[in-house]
């Protein structure tokens, strides 16, 4: 594993509990920095935690990120423990279960546009201010291939995905001669928690389409997280990098 000089950071990480989260989460506390998590599952991120700890310093908060209360004082609660917030990792998510557009419910279709897009809004917006008033900051937005490409039967987590990669690049221009760089990743599939609310067709066909034959494995997807969240990463911002195994084509 290379080695990412995080030391002295301080990194929020949603959805942080399980999955590709709790991997960046491993990955930045080896690299030297404290990590936040924010998850709205308690018995999980108290089982992340303990498991954790032993890396380095490791904070939690439940916080429900569709409610802007919860994320502000989820905020300041991170401030006024670690003085300030280095780095921002939009990663929870939800897919919403698998159907075609007008076989999905529209309470489903919102829910997943609200997690998965209006979430990572409300904690940018929170965020944000914090990075600009000390000049530095990293945001890394976990987008998908799904937002480059529209997979059938699931056009309400590809919306939203998209709609991420475009907040990404709007965001970006915003801050671009500030010292906060904001970039996506847009992954192909990871085999984690998040499969339990898909088909099994569904899963067979986000394989097919991964020319290397496999899904990502989420230590990978933590280890370009890790350099877009660190000081090297200094002139790419307003960028989608590809985790998608050859699937990507643009």
């Amino acid at each position: 594993m290379n080695q990412i000089d995080l030391k002295g950071r301080v990194a929020v990480i949603t959805g942080g509990a399980q999955g590709i989260g709790y991997a960046a989460a491993e990955r930045m506390l080896a690299s030297g920095a404290a990590v936040v998590l924010w998850d709205v599952d308690a018995a999980r991120l108290d089982q992340a935690k303990a498991a954790l700890r032993t890396l380095g310093l490791v904070s939690t908060a439940v916080v429900e990120l569709t409610n802007e209360a919860d994320v502000t004082a989820a905020t300041t609660e991170a401030v006024t423990l670690h003085g300030r917030i280095d780095i921002l990792v939009n990663n929870a998510g939800i897919t919403g279960g698998n159907a075609t557009t007008w076989e999905l419910a529209p309470d489903v279709w919102r829910r997943v546009i609200e997690v998965n897009l209006v979430g990572p809004y409300l904690t940018c917006r929170a965020v944000v201010p914090q990075m600009v008033k000390q000049h530095y900051g990293r945001i890394v937005n976990i987008a998908s291939v799904a937002g480059k490409e529209g997979n059938p039967n699931a056009s309400h987590y590809s919306a939203s995905k998209a709609g991420l990669i475009a907040l990404t690049k709007s965001l970006s221009k915003e801050l671009a001669t500030k010292g906060v760089l904001v970039n996506a990743v847009s992954p192909a599939a990871a085999k984690t928690a998040i499969f339990d609310s898909m088909t099994e067709q569904h899963i067979a066909f986000m394989l097919s389409k991964i020319p290397m034959a496999r899904f990502l494995e989420v230590g990978e997807a933590a280890a370009m997280i890790a350099w877009l969240a660190s000081e090297e990463c200094s002139f790419s911002t307003g960028a989608v990098f590809d985790l998608s195994g050859g699937r990507a084509t643009y």
